[in-house]
């Protein structure tokens, strides 16, 4: 069950992100495709800071391709994975969604990326369903332990 759908014609998706990273107080755990919006990166970090435990899951190619993400990744603490799909190199780990304090996931086709928030119409949900998030949080466990460090 969606609490709150945000659409990028009517809305800031990454305002929407940003403030639910920012009440995050025990854990985020990020499945991206893609990362090049400093605004997120930031709120990432800032979680981290505040002492959440942060993971963030990525795909490998979008990370090779992409020196703004790989800068990013180098210069800070934030755990990072990274995943090819599930045929290997060619194939892509797309996900977009992130979970947090183990309560609450936003999941869509908004990458969190500027292209995203300021070219593209994309999709934000924000699920509460205690079973959703479970699902969620068993997927990401999953892929986080098949996944390779940067």
């Amino acid at each position: 069950m969606a609490e709150e759908i945000v659409f990028t014609r009517t809305a800031p998706v990454a305002e929407v992100i940003e403030r639910w990273l920012g009440a995050a107080s025990v854990s985020i755990a990020a499945a991206l495709y893609r990362l090049n919006s400093p605004r997120l990166a930031r709120a990432v970090e800032d979680a981290l800071s505040r002492g959440v435990q942060v993971r963030v899951l990525l795909d490998c190619n979008k990370y090779r391709e992409s020196d703004v993400t790989r800068d990013w990744a180098a210069n800070r603490r934030v755990p990072v994975r990274l995943l090819y799909g599930r045929q290997g190199q060619g194939s892509k780990m797309h996900h977009k969604f992130v979970i947090l304090d183990a309560k609450v996931v936003l999941a869509g086709s908004y990458n969190w990326t500027l292209e995203s928030e300021e070219q593209n119409y994309e999709s934000l949900l924000v699920l509460h369903d205690t079973q959703v998030v479970e699902n969620y949080r068993k997927e990401f466990e999953a892929l986080w332990l098949q996944a390779t460090e940067r």
